[in-house]
Order: C-alpha cells, then structure tokens, then sequence
C-alpha cells in the first residue's frame, strides 16, 4: 500500500499516525504531512507549500515593526533592544540566537499590528521566528516552507486542543513541540525521533498557565523563547542520545489537552490572586471603571501583597544554611517518589529492630507513589527490610532479590489518602508501623507509629531523616 492509500484510509490522521506512515514507507514525516494537505485540499505540492508560506505573510511582517518601531506594553521594545547596535548574543548558537530575538520581536509585532492566531497569537511567535531565522541562514526556499509546513501541522492539533487559557497549549506548549519537530528535521532525525522530541518538549510545558503572564510586563519572554530553547534541547536528546523515551506522541498531546482545562480552573486563580498588583493597564480604560470597584480592588491587591510576604518570611524561617541545604543522596531519581517513602520504612525497620525477625512488608502508598512503585518499591523493601540509606545504590539495586531469598512477604496497596505512606513491619512477636505523608528532599510528615512518636522522632533524627510539619 502507498502512502496515499495508507492516508486515505486513516484520515483524519493524529500526529501518531504520521509518524507511523512514515516510518513503514521509508519516508520523510513531511511528506506524509503534504501528501495528506494535498488529498484534503486537492492541491499540488508547490500549491500547498506556497500557500503556508502566504498564511506567514503577515507574521513576518509583524516581526519586523518588533525589531524596529514596534513597542509592546508587556515585552517593551525588545526585539530593537536586542539588534539595534547588532544581534545582541543571548546563545553561542547563531541560528538558535536569531530565532530567539525574533521570535520574542514577533510578540513586539503581535501588540502593534496583531498577529494571526493558530493555537492563539502566542505560537505563532516561535513558528515565524524560526522561519525568520532560517531565512537569513540562507536555507533553500524548499527547506523553508517544508519546516513552516510541519511547523503548521503540529500547531493545529494545538489549536483544537487549546480550548481555554493556557500557555501549555499556545506559546511555550505547541511552540517547544513545533520546534522540536522543525529541529529533529533540519537535523535529518528519523520519524521516530521526531516524535522522541516532541513528547520530550511536552513534559516541561504541562498545565502551564497562560493569562496572567500576558497582563504582567516580561513574563511572556521566556514562555515563548523558552519554547525555542525546550525544543532545540528535545531534538538535540532525541537524535544524539539513547534515553528511553516510550510514552506515544498521541498520548502525551491528550494528557496535556486533558490537564489544559483544569490548570486554567486551579492554577490560573491562584497566579492571578499574587500577580494581580502587577497587571499592566491603561488609564483611558480605568477611567471607565465605578470608583469604588477600583477601591476595592486596591485593597484585595495590598491584602495580598501583605499575605505573600508573610508567606515568603514563613518559609525564610525554615531554611537551612548554605553550608547545609542538600540532603542526602537519593538513588533512584527522585527525592520525593523513592526518598520519602523510604526514609519512612528505615523509621519502621529501626522501630522492629528488636522485635524479632521480619516476617512481611506491608507498604501502602497514595495513588502517585503507587504508579512509581517501580522506582520506589526497591528503596522502601530496602530500609524496610535492611534499614539501608538512601545513597545505598548496591543495595537498591538487588534489595527485592534478597527480600526473596530471606522468605519474607511483601504486600503493596494503593491507598487513597493524598500523600499517604505507611509501612507495616510484621514480625515472630508483634506489629510495627510508621504512617507518614510524603515530602520532596527525602523529607516527611511523620503522623503516627505503633510505637510513642517521641521514639519515632528520636530514630529520624538518629538517621538525619528531616521531618516536616
């Protein structure tokens, strides 16, 4: 079957798709992508890579006011401060540089002449400036509107994701992603390595919020230059390393779509309550809101501003020296996943340790850990069992295999408390458990144990465990 036929008989296709077609044809992700426009569009190839580089016409031309004339309530007049006395080296990386500075002068140009959205106005920042870039790195005009094109295709599956506020399906989400792909292209990577990039450059952008930053002078900067940055890192790993990678384009696209409703609902509130003060607006527009209203609102703004230094003087109190702020080494790649859990089991092995010999683990973790039981589970036998430390990598690594050989049973629950874990060490003469909440740095909140807290406490801080209230 050729790819037409292959495309005809899954249209419409999802990125996964493209990326398989290609992969059993032997070709290029892009021709699979012009291929489908032309069935869908009954264009010519010349016509569909003509007509992309029309629907960048404007955009380009937005770059430019940015890069001259153009000033932007939120981003100022960064696109000529970074190239009136030259191109200002923000990265060694020539092409990288350009793309940046004109991606974040396409932003300048959005607020002068407007830009036309995919996604929202955000994306199409990263896309033009990265055109813009290649332009002026002399590549072929073929090259140029084959990247725009893929560039295009990635964003529109963004641009029916995006269906509230959020900079993780705009500017910083499908930008990192559209880059990700250009690059692994430019860079002559397979179809699976695109796709290796692209999910890379979903991970740092999930659930991050959008509104708030477009409001608040130069946070928008690095939500659209960190999309250039994210997604030449992503294709970088993808061609030139071996790490794992076995999460689906498709997949990794639906669960950010998925979380994209519900950080505009949870997390927006929240950044907008302590960034409010610093809305930028205009006084022709204040002058149309009821006095008292603006009242109020000045007082909600020096309400919070009071609540946040309060809270930044709390957590000043609780830090450590620089002398002595790391913890200990935790094996495994997460403080919080394996360092917690397991620093609970080492309160509970030392609390059995005269109880006789060990007989079962009983380890009950709230839903995350659970999921993560195939990096926790090994740390958690091994203090559980061996009262190991976290740094103990030879023991991580064969724990479960001597559990085994000493008989002893092992039982793993999902609990549904949030944050929950709790270790119960069944021994010949009685019960032993430590029931905790989950901290990052290998930290814990230590609730209760069967034997009196106080000898709990006295065995963490034996241990060097932090505890937490």
């Amino acid at each position: 079957m050729n790819i037409e036929d292959m495309i005809k008989e899954k249209q419409p296709l999802t990125f996964g798709e493209i990326i398989n077609i290609a992969e059993e044809t032997n070709s290029r992700v892009i021709d699979v992508i012009i291929e489908d426009a032309k069935i869908t569009t009954s264009s010519s190839r010349e016509e569909v890579l003509s007509d992309v580089m029309k629907e960048l016409e404007h955009n380009l031309e937005a770059i430019e006011r940015g890069l001259t004339d153009g000033e932007s309530p939120i981003m100022g007049k960064v696109g000529s401060d970074l190239t009136k006395n030259g191109m200002v080296e923000l990265f060694k990386d020539d092409f990288i540089n350009r793309a940046l500075i004109y991606t974040l002068a396409a932003q300048v140009g959005n607020h002068v002449i407007g830009l036309n959205p995919c996604a929202g106005t955000g994306d199409s920042c990263p896309y033009t400036g990265f055109v813009k870039a290649m332009q002026d790195s002399h590549y072929d005009e073929v090259t140029i509107s084959e990247t725009a094109t893929l560039m295009l295709k990635v964003g529109s599956y963004f641009r029916v994701g995006k269906t509230t506020s959020g900079c993780n399906m705009e500017g910083f989400g499908a930008g990192a992603v559209a880059v990700a792909a250009a690059m692994t292209f430019l860079k002559g990577g397979t179809p699976r390595q695109m796709e290796k990039a692209m999910v890379l450059a979903i991970s740092p952008t999930v659930a991050v919020p959008c509104t708030p930053r477009v409001m608040v002078p130069g946070l928008c900067a690095t939500h659209i230059g960190g999309a250039i940055l994210v997604g030449n890192l992503s294709a970088g790993l993808a061609i030139n390393s071996d790490m794992e990678v076995n999460i689906p384009i498709d997949v990794m696209f639906v669960m950010s779509t998925e979380v994209h409703p519900v950080s505009a609902k949870e997390v927006v509130p929240v950044v907008v309550e302590y960034l409010r003060p610093y809305f930028k607006t205009k006084n022709k527009v204040e002058n149309l809101i009821d006095e008292d209203v603006k009242k109020k609102e000045l007082e909600k703004m020096k309400e919070t501003l009071v609540k946040a230094q309060e809270k930044a003087k709390a957590i000043a109190k609780k830090i450590s020296p620089v002398t002595n702020t790391l913890g200990d080494a935790v094996v495994g790649g997460s403080s919080q996943a394996v360092g917690s859990p397991t620093n609970t089991a080492r309160i509970a092995h030392y609390l059995a340790k005269e109880k006789g010999k060990i007989k079962k683990v009983k380890v009950e973790l709230y839903p995350e850990l659970f999921a993560r039981r195939g990096i926790n589970i090994p740390g958690i036998i091994m203090g559980a069992v061996f009262g190991s430390p976290t740094s103990d990598y030879d023991m991580y690594k064969n724990s479960i295999d001597k559990m085994n050989e000493l008989g002893i049973d092992v039982e793993v629950v999902m609990a549904k408390e949030y944050g929950l874990q709790k270790i119960t060490i069944e021994t010949e003469n009685e019960n032993v458990f430590v029931d905790a909440l989950n901290r990052g740095g290998g930290r814990l909140v230590l609730r209760d144990s069967s034997e009196p807290l106080k000898e709990a406490e006295r065995i963490a801080k034996e241990l060097g465990i932090i505890l937490v209230n």
